[in-house]
């Protein structure tokens, strides 16, 4: 089972694909380590985000897209944009995709002492994070 945690911000898609060694979540280093989505009032560069990110999940056999949560409101409220390419990723076929809260995400990698690899770029934690804690609630 391959799963691919995802962190939003901005208009980018953060992206850290994890699958279980042994029953440790292993990270797999690949060459794409975020998708963007420039403009998101341009119907063509949408479909063409919506194109990279199916042709990503398809390409890399992913089976399950674990998204950190954003707020939806307050101080910390994600973008219109995220939630734009949130809704792109949930369409995606072929794939179910969950929401994870950073809550769930914290708790799960301080419960299981959850070391960060080193072929992890420090904006890709927070997506790393959120796959290792759907992996291993599911295991």
């Amino acid at each position: 089972m391959k799963i691919c945690g995802i962190e939003i911000k901005g208009s980018e898609a953060l992206l850290a694909v994890v699958t279980l060694d042994a029953g440790t979540p292993a990270h797999l280093a690949l060459s794409t380590k975020k998708l963007a989505l420039d403009d998101d009032e341009d119907a063509a560069q949408v479909k063409a985000f919506a194109a990279a990110a199916r042709a990503f999940v398809g390409e890399h056999g992913i089976d399950t897209l674990a998204i950190k949560k954003r707020s939806k409101k307050g101080d910390f409220a994600g973008g219109p944009t995220t939630f734009k390419i949130e809704g792109i990723l949930q369409l995606l076929d072929n794939c179910t995709v969950e929401l994870v809260s950073p809550q769930t995400a914290t708790a799960q990698a301080k419960k299981h002492n959850l070391e960060l690899p080193a072929s992890l770029n420090k904006y890709q934690h927070e997506a790393y994070k959120s796959a290792c804690a759907l992996l291993l609630k599911r295991r």
